[in-house]
């Protein structure tokens, strides 16, 4: 089983940088897709099924902004759209999808970066985040929550943890959240599981050639239950896809 998890900041600009054939290339089992900016009628759904996926998608009220999606070449059993949250929800910011013996999120957190209202914002739906889904844990514990989740967890993580140490992301507040995630609620990151390199990221900066430069951030995250530790194979990052500012990131498991 391959998933990938994509944020592709406008599905339309990406299809039009060559994304369907990089797709077809890759073929993974389960892709999750992150800010779609598209309503459901402009995602190109007929494209992702002429490539054999059943596509589930959570657009955001606002068109051109945010979404998620999973596309998956098994039929899912169920889907859940949202977390009953309407702030969150009106942004299309989770989607959740059920197969035989496990379930797959795709999660786009927000971005604080733009002033202190979206950072409040953030700040509130990880708060209202964690305990939710630890409750979706309890009723789907071979989960797998892949995304963009907007924060570098560690210094390894970014490429200047000191000039950044104030900036929305790497906030001590942000970074404690996801050590909590992981190490405190154990949901591996299964990146980091197989691989302790520094200069990996998932995300660059369009500005003073930071992708060039391999300036960037890892943001973009599969993290899996620990139940699922023993059926994890492979993870990567694959920067050479550059549909986005994002790159994919990859996991290869036995399910």
């Amino acid at each position: 089983m391959r998933i990938i998890t994509y944020n592709v900041n406008g599905i339309r600009s990406a299809i039009s940088k060559g994304f369907l054939d990089w797709l077809q290339a890759a073929n993974p089992d389960i892709l999750l897709l992150q800010e779609l900016k598209a309503a459901a009628e402009d995602v190109g759904v007929a494209a992702f099924e002429a490539l054999g996926y059943h596509c589930y998608l959570n657009p955001a009220v606002k068109k051109g902004y945010s979404g998620v999606a999973i596309m998956s070449k098994i039929p899912a059993n169920n889907v859940e759209i949202g977390c009953g949250i309407s702030d969150y929800d009106n942004e299309g910011r989770i989607i959740r999808a059920d197969f035989n013996g496990f379930s797959v999120m795709s999660l786009y957190l927000p971005s604080g970066s733009s002033g202190e209202e979206r950072q409040a914002f953030k700040y509130r739906m990880m708060d209202d985040f964690l305990p939710w889904i630890l409750a979706q844990r309890d009723k789907h514990p071979n989960l797998i929550i892949g995304g963009d989740y907007n924060i570098c967890h560690r210094p390894i993580d970014i490429h200047n943890p000191k000039s950044n140490a104030k900036s929305s992301g790497f906030l001590p507040e942000e970074r404690a959240w996801m050590e909590q995630l992981i190490v405190q609620h154990q949901f591996t990151d299964t990146f980091r599981h197989f691989n302790q390199d520094p200069g990996q990221y998932s995300w660059w900066s369009f500005r003073f050639s930071a992708r060039a430069k391999n300036l960037g951030w890892r943001i973009d995250y599969l993290l899996a239950n620990h139940v699922l530790n023993d059926k994890l194979r492979r993870a990567a990052i694959l920067p050479e896809a550059v549909h986005s500012d994002h790159c994919p990131v990859l996991l290869d498991l036995d399910i």
